[in-house]
């Protein structure tokens, strides 16, 4: 909808009749990138990127100075610094991002039990139910953005509307460290000059489609037939399309707090041929998806691995587990034999990245024990692992099979090469 550096900001000065506006979408700013500055405010106001300088590394974040040179997330680190040389470089700590998420989403649900988060930085809030306790929507958005910065430091910025749509589209819209109220009397207004491309599900393909039949604005889309629509775009997206330009979206906000997924995944900074550095880096990130499997209470049925090819072809393969686990091993056991399946000829095709998911997640301890667990020891080991963790650091002790682990995961885990760490 916008270009993303706060160069099109709008927010909310005047009074407004918000009395239907009862959800809100709180959007972190910058998010990585603010929580790098709390320990850095040198960096502050200046252009700084989130990410490892060197090989393949990619823009884990960046703040909204070095957005306005064109800088953006998942962009190749080589790439931004041709862009914005001046950058300074911050490498990321995805464990204070965790930490900061959980701060952040539990000051969201001490203002409402209705919270559906939608991804580490950002959540839908229902406040229908706190405006006998707590006033108007927008006073409790005001609020929501004050407890947020002075609880962790960080700023956020807010969209007020009657649906989930308008309130996603003015939160982007106030940012940075703004507060949008869009009244559902005003959505239509607000929608129909914005560009096909700020409609949700509109992609480059799409838009340029929707464009070569004419249709440019959102009032272009409300105003045309669904049937015309439909030959640009197909029947179900035609009538979502149309809807949404029309100011209707009846999704409600819904708390959920399990996640569908955990993966990890690494992207190497020089081609592999070799089985035993791939296997000890699948080793690694199954321990990590177990680690967290562990941490999250729950257990995956299905074991999934990515690999992506040096001429950037990319499969995916599963298998379903006997029965659910979170131990680390298990997880690597069935991971590396669907990887053997596949049948590679590493000399001919290296792997430029692997990876390893955990699917059809459940509560640990949901499903009846087996008469005879086969991986007893690993677990109690992994469990010991985890106090090890908890207590000193992850990497202070792990597998043995990983000492000799290549330098290229061991930076890995400490650049921004992997912007696909998060749960689906």
């Amino acid at each position: 909808m916008g270009p993303a550096d706060g160069s099109d900001r709008r927010v909310t000065t005047g009074e407004v009749d918000d009395a239907e506006a009862t959800i809100l979408h709180v959007d972190m700013d910058a998010f990585f990138a603010s929580v790098e500055l709390l320990e850095r405010p040198d960096a502050r106001g200046k252009p700084a990127i989130v990410g490892h300088a060197g090989g393949r590394g990619v823009v884990t974040s960046a703040t909204y100075e070095a957005r306005k040179f064109g800088v953006r997330s998942a962009m190749p680190m080589s790439q931004a610094l041709r862009l914005c040389p001046t950058a300074i470089i911050l490498p990321p700590h995805y464990e204070k991002y965790t930490q900061y998420s959980r701060a952040v989403m539990r000051i969201f649900q001490e203002v409402t039990p209705l919270v559906e988060p939608l991804s580490i930085d950002e959540a839908f809030l229902d406040v229908a139910g706190a405006r006998r306790l707590l006033g108007s929507p927008r006073r409790i958005a005001e609020l929501v953005r004050a407890r947020v910065r002075d609880e962790t430091g960080l700023t956020c910025s807010v969209g007020v509307a009657g649906t989930k749509f308008m309130a996603k589209l003015a939160s982007g819209r106030a940012k940075p460290d703004g507060l949008l109220v869009i009244p559902p009397a005003d959505t239509i207004a607000f929608l129909r000059p914005l560009p096909v491309g700020a409609l949700w599900g509109v992609g480059a393909s799409t838009q340029a489609q929707l464009e070569r039949m004419g249709m440019r604005t959102v009032a272009d889309i409300a105003d045309a037939p669904v049937q015309v629509l439909q030959r640009a775009v197909g029947e179900a997206s035609a009538r979502r399309l149309h809807s949404l330009a029309n100011g209707r979206d009846a999704r409600r906000v819904t708390p959920e707090s399990r996640e569908k997924s955990i993966g990890h995944e690494n992207t190497f900074s020089v081609d592999v041929d070799d089985a035993d550095t791939l296997r000890r880096e699948l080793l690694r990130l199954s321990g990590r998806v177990g680690e967290r499997l562990r941490s999250h209470g729950l257990v995956g049925r299905t074991v999934s691995i990515k690999v992506r090819y040096s001429d950037f072809r990319t499969i995916t393969r599963s298998r379903t587990l006997a029965e659910p686990t979170n131990v680390g091993r298990r997880l690597f056991e069935e991971a590396w034999d669907v990887f053997e399946t596949i049948g590679v000829d590493l000399r001919a095709t290296p792997i430029r990245l692997i990876g390893v998911r955990a699917e059809q997640l459940m509560e640990a301890g949901g499903d009846a024990l087996a008469l005879w667990d086969p991986d007893e020891e690993w677990r109690e080991t992994e469990r010991a692992l985890d106090a090890v963790s908890a207590r000193f650091g992850r990497g202070v002790i792990g597998p043995a099979s990983l000492v000799r682990r290549s330098r290229d995961a061991e930076r890995a885990e400490q650049d921004g090469r992997n912007p696909r760490w998060l749960s689906d």
